[in-house]
C-alpha cells in the first residue's frame, strides 16, 4: 500500500500541471508555513511551505531507520532546523541539494514510521503549495518490506558502462587527476564559525586545479563542480569513468576529541593507524547515510576479497604518492600533523587499481587551522606544495615501472 502511495504522489507532482507551473523553477521553501508536530499523539505530521508546487517522491530505508523525500528542485534557505522540527519523534533533520536539479529532505526516525497519508495543496491563484505528510508507526516487518530506494535510472551511480582502456605509460602524455571536493549539497561536512568544509573544499579545489593547469603535463576532472551531494560510490565509480590516473580526495574536518590539526595525507587500510583516524572514517561513511543513501546489498565479501588482491599492486604507488605529497605540501611551510601519513578505512579510497589518497588539508576544530583554509594566500601555498609533490611522483612512478618492465 505505502509503495503504490509513493508512486502516485509523484506521478500526481508530475501530471497535475493545472495551475500552470513550471516544473524546471527553482521552488523556495516558506519557513512561516513549515514545520514537523506531533499528529495528536498518533504520530507526526510534516508540513512543508513552498512557493510553488514540484514533483516529489518519498521512500523509506532502514539501518537506520530514515524516511527520505526527494524534491525538484526546493531552495532551503531560512528554514532554521531547530525552528521547523518541533517533535522527538524524528531525531534529527537535514535537508539541501541532492544531484542537479533534485533537492532532498531527510528524517532520521526514532522508531518505523509509515506514510498514512500525502498530499500537496496548491493555491490555483499564486501558485504557492503546503505538502502535508501524515506519519503513522508501523512495525519492523512492514517497515523493512517497503524499505528501499527507488530505482529510478540514473538517479544516482551511472549506468553500467564499458571501463576504458589503461591508457599507456608514456611520460609525455598528460597525468589525468580526479579532485573530490568532500561533502556537498545536502552533506555540509564540518562546521565551525559560520564556514563549512563543502564550501571550503570546493573552493580549494577550483585554486588546485588552476595550479595544476597552468604548470602543465595535467588534466584536472572534479567530482563535483558545484553544490551537490556526491555519494561516496559514485565519487568512485566517476574516478574510473574519466580513467583518471590518480584520485585525490579534499577534506578539513573536524574533531570533538583531542588536538587534531595540521594537514594529513590518508591511505587505504582496514586497520586504522589510530583512534582519530577510524573516527574520522566513520563520520565519512556516516555522512552518506544521513543523505539518504541506500546502502543495503553494498557489502559483498567476495568481491572485497578480489578487490583487495589488485589492491596490492597499487598500493605502493598510493603509499609513494601520500608521501610525496606531504612532502610538497611541508616543502612549501604547511603546517603539517606531526604524522602527516596515516591509513584508515576510508570508503571513498577503495578504488583497486587507481592510487587515491584522501587528504585532510585541516581541521576546522582548530582555530589556527580555521584561520589558514579561510586565508586565499594560505590555500595557494598548499596548492603549490600538492603540484610539487605529483610532479615528483610521476617521475618516481615512472622510473619505477621502467625497472620493473625490465
Amino acid at each position: 500500500m505505502s509503495r503504490i502511495l509513493l508512486a502516485l504522489a509523484l506521478i500526481w507532482a508530475l501530471t497535475g500541471a493545472a495551475w500552470a507551473q513550471d516544473f524546471n523553477a527553482l521552488a523556495r521553501v516558506l519557513p512561516e508555513q513549515s514545520r514537523i508536530i506531533d499528529d495528536d499523539g498518533a504520530g507526526v505530521q510534516v508540513q512543508l511551505g513552498l512557493s510553488q508546487g514540484v514533483p516529489y517522491r518519498i521512500f523509506t530505508l532502514q539501518d537506520p531507520y530514515r524516511m527520505v523525500i526527494d524534491f525538484k528542485e526546493v531552495d532551503w534557505s531560512g528554514l532554521n532546523r531547530e525552528a521547523f522540527l518541533q517533535t522527538r519523534r524524528i531525531s534529527a533533520v537535514r535537508f539541501g541539494a541532492y544531484v542537479p536539479g533534485w533537492s532532498r529532505l531527510v528524517l532520521e526516525l526514532g522508531a518505523p514510521l509509515a506514510v498514512d497519508r500525502a498530499a500537496m495543496r496548491v493555491d490555483p491563484a499564486s501558485g504557492a503549495a503546503v505538502l502535508i505528510l501524515n506519519l503513522k508507526g508501523t512495525d519492523f516487518e512492514s517497515f523493512a518490506a517497503n524499505a528501499g530506494a527507488p530505482q529510478t535510472p540514473g538517479w544516482d551511480l551511472p549506468p553500467p558502462a564499458d571501463v576504458p582502456a589503461q591508457r599507456g605509460t608514456d611520460d609525455r602524455r598528460a597525468l589525468r587527476v580526479m579532485l573530490d571536493p568532500g561533502h556537498g549539497g545536502i552533506d555540509p561536512g564540518a562546521e565551525a564559525g559560520g564556514t563549512n568544509e563543502k564550501t571550503l573544499m570546493l573552493t580549494f579545489a577550483r585554486e588546485l586545479r588552476e595550479e595544476l593547469l597552468r604548470a602543465g603535463g595535467f588534466e584536472v576532472v572534479l567530482t563535483r563542480a558545484d553544490d551537490h551531494f556526491v555519494s561516496l560510490e559514485r565519487r568512485i565509480a566517476l574516478a574510473h569513468r574519466a580513467a583518471a590516473d590518480v584520485f585525490i580526495s579534499l577534506h578539513a574536518d573536524a574533531l570533538s576529541e583531542g588536538q587534531a590539526h595540521g594537514a594529513t595525507i590518508y591511505v587505504l587500510s582496514n586497520e586504522a593507524s589510530d583512534v582519530a583516524s577510524r573516527k574520522l572514517a566513520e563520520r565519512h561513511d556516516r555522512d552518506d547515510l544521513i543523505a539518504g543513501v541506500d546502502l543495503s546489498g553494498s557489502d559483498d565479501q567476495i568481491a572485497d576479497v578480489l578487490l583487495d588482491m589488485a589492491r596490492q599492486e597499487t598500493q605502493p604507488r598510493t603509499e609513494a604518492l601520500a608521501q610525496s605529497l606531504a612532502n610538497g605540501m611541508a616543502q612549501q611551510g604547511g603546517p603539517m600533523n606531526r604524522r602527516p601519513v596515516r591509513r584508515a578505512s576510508f570508503s571513498v579510497l577503495k578504488s583497486a587499481d587507481i592510487p587515491s589518497v584522501l587528504i585532510e588539508l585541516g581541521f576546522l576544530s582548530s582555530p589556527r587551522d580555521l584561520k589558514n583554509l579561510k586565508n586565499p594566500e594560505w590555500r595557494s601555498t598548499m596548492a603549490r606544495g600538492i603540484l610539487q609533490g605529483l610532479q615528483a611522483w610521476r617521475q618516481q612512478d615512472l622510473a619505477r615501472r621502467g625497472l620493473i618492465g625490465q
